[in-house]
């Protein structure tokens, strides 16, 4: 029985033309390029397991990415740690002096 994920994606339409430019750039890193391929097939109804395959990686991968974008949305995919803290983000134990 094949898997469904609960994370359902609709595109709006920016969010679409910023995605198709992403995944058609050369001179992005691959992982954006990968992202935004991975997206889009996610947008268009596709399983894990088939955008998996479609592009050579893990389902696992594909699963983490989805969700990702479903909660956060174009600035979850941008930013290149997926579990690293946010941008700016510094604990008050910590000095920028």
């Amino acid at each position: 029985m094949p898997r469904i994920s609960p994370f359902q994606i609709v595109l709006s339409k920016q969010e679409r033309e910023v995605l198709e430019r992403r995944a058609q750039k050369y001179t992005l890193p691959y992982f954006e390029v990968l992202r935004a391929k991975m997206i889009l097939l996610a947008a268009e109804g596709r399983s894990n397991d088939e955008i998996g395959a479609s592009l050579d990686i893990g389902r696992d991968v594909v699963s983490l990415w989805r969700k990702r974008f479903f909660h956060e949305r174009l600035p979850g995919v941008g930013r290149a740690n997926p579990t690293g803290p946010p941008p700016g983000f510094f604990p008050q134990r910590w000095s920028c002096r």
